[in-house]
């Protein structure tokens, strides 16, 4: 493939790209999926809450996936970047995605999966435990560390959402405040009433065995202490895994941990022909989600072709 057009390119082949890829060579149409093979959850061992898939690893889900697409005879895939594209010259004209590799493919309609990259807290102990016993989310991975011992890292007010949430997995968690926000009386009394500790001390590092958990340590006027913990959950700022919705000039919305991609309910950008879907264009973040979105910026993007 040196220069070869498409009805539709999906950028990204995770669980958004795959699902709207689906829909598309489904209904016959001539597809390419480019994707650089780093998916965000690629850190975790194990997918919770994938509707038939609980408990499989992330790469075991998404090449089961992919050879499903891929067997559709108008399904084609390319491994590697998408580093630009040109939108077309005029109304419903072809736009023109560059490849790492240098060719270019020429597409109707464009399907944005690329998800965020995660920005984490600069703590050290932190990064390389990332979806293993530093977490995002505890409908993924809640159950797993059910009953241990539970913190929350607040990098803002948000993270009272978490804290207030954990008490259903375990009746022992602590919200490390973490200089990031001072909960108010009434944040304060939401937290007692469901069992949650405060402490206002600065994490200066994780502690354990390899990239197992077994406390923090916390700094304070009195010096520093070990607690022992068995999970810690926080939020990350995201930002935006690939430049080619900022290029094309789509809109964005501030989240509450990142920028994403405005869409209407049919996941249509701004921008005429090009569709958002997954981490990149909405504000709550799992696979389910993720799926689900790129299923319906499948169908819109067909619907777009066949009802012109």
């Amino acid at each position: 493939m040196q220069n070869d057009t498409f009805d539709a390119v999906v950028v990204g082949g995770s669980w958004a790209g795959l699902s709207a890829a689906m829909q598309l060579v489904r209904a016959r149409r001539r597809v390419l999926v480019v994707d650089a093979g780093r998916p965000r959850n690629r850190f975790a061992h194990t997918s919770h809450g994938f509707f038939g898939q609980d408990g499989r690893t992330p790469t075991a889900i998404l090449e089961a996936a992919r050879a499903q697409v891929l067997a559709y005879p108008t399904a084609s895939f390319r491994e590697g970047e998408a580093t630009g594209v040109v939108p077309p010259p005029e109304p419903d004209g072809d736009f023109e995605i560059a490849l790492a590799s240098g060719s270019i493919a020429r597409t109707r309609r464009l399907v944005i999966a690329t998800g965020v990259v995660d920005e984490l807290p600069d703590i050290p102990g932190l990064r390389e435990r990332w979806g293993k016993s530093v977490l995002h989310c505890p409908y993924c991975h809640g159950y797993e560390v059910a009953g241990g011992r539970l913190g929350v890292l607040a990098v803002g007010e948000k993270s009272m959402h978490q804290a207030l949430l954990l008490p259903d997995w375990s009746a022992d968690v602590t919200l490390f405040t973490n200089d990031a926000f001072e909960p108010d009386d009434a944040q304060l009394a939401a937290l007692a009433a469901r069992g949650v500790r405060v402490d206002r001390r600065r994490v200066a590092a994780l502690v354990g065995d390899g990239l197992t958990l077994a406390g923090v340590r916390v700094t304070g006027a009195d010096g520093d202490e070990t607690l022992g913990l068995d999970a810690l959950f926080t939020a990350s700022r995201t930002r935006m895994a690939s430049p080619l919705a900022e290029q094309l000039g789509c809109a964005f919305d501030d989240g509450p941990f990142g920028p994403v991609i405005r869409t209407d309910e049919k996941k249509q950008t701004s921008v005429p022909g090009v569709f958002a879907a997954g981490d990149a264009a909405r504000q709550m973040h799992n696979a389910t989600f993720a799926s689900a979105d790129g299923v319906m910026a499948g169908i819109s993007a067909h619907q777009s072709l066949a009802l012109a």
